[in-house]
């Protein structure tokens, strides 16, 4: 992968749709020339874990998901343990190294989350809309990123089936700061978090 793929500041997200379909695929795209830039896979999900993803318990479910570039070197790797009431979720770099989360906030409405450093300081508030897939990144007044399926860039063919969406970067964003990667990270993973 180009060492800069994670620096760009738009991002097409595709669902890979399967039947009876456990786990999370979703290809990420430039969405000016339609390049194939990363992948997010699920690669190690067990079987008990595969028959509950088919159940009420879904958000529930442990998870473990890589994202990588084409030739498959991770850059990314999300991480959730069971979860019976509050999520916490890790976000480790490609080599292992935990550069943050993001946690649930108790109480809030619509499941608003805190995306927080590797020492548990805040870096960011996830704020939005989840039934519409329209959400903000955001630090006190500044935004950091958002997710929608609306973008004047694309045609409708690109968002009528599952779950296509787009998150933008702000570009005030340093390239190479770890916050990509933990939103990158957050938002690979909302569904089996939230939205399901």
């Amino acid at each position: 992968m180009n060492s800069n793929s994670l620096d760009r500041n738009l991002f097409l997200v595709k669902e890979k749709v399967g039947l009876f379909k456990a786990s999370s695929n979703y290809d990420v795209l430039d969405p000016s020339s339609g390049e194939l830039i990363l992948q997010c896979r699920e690669p190690n999900l067990g079987i008990v874990t595969k028959l509950f993803r088919f159940t009420k318990y879904k958000r529930n479910t442990p998870f473990d998901v890589s994202i990588m570039d084409p030739s498959g070197d991770v850059h990314v790797r999300v991480r959730r343990g069971v979860s019976l009431f509050l999520s916490k979720v890790m976000v480790e770099d490609g080599e292992g190294r935990v550069l943050g989360g993001f946690r649930q906030k108790l109480f809030s409405i619509g499941g608003s989350f805190s995306v927080v450093d590797a020492e548990g300081r805040p870096q960011c508030e996830l704020k939005g809309k989840w039934t519409g897939w329209d959400f903000r990144f955001v630090n006190g007044t500044q935004e950091l990123a958002k997710v929608t399926k609306k973008w004047a860039g694309i045609g409708k063919e690109m968002f009528t089936s599952a779950d296509n969406y787009v998150l933008e970067i702000d570009g005030d964003v340093p390239a190479g700061h770890p916050i990509r990667k933990l939103i990158l990270g957050a938002v690979m993973t909302i569904d089996l978090v939230l939205k399901e």
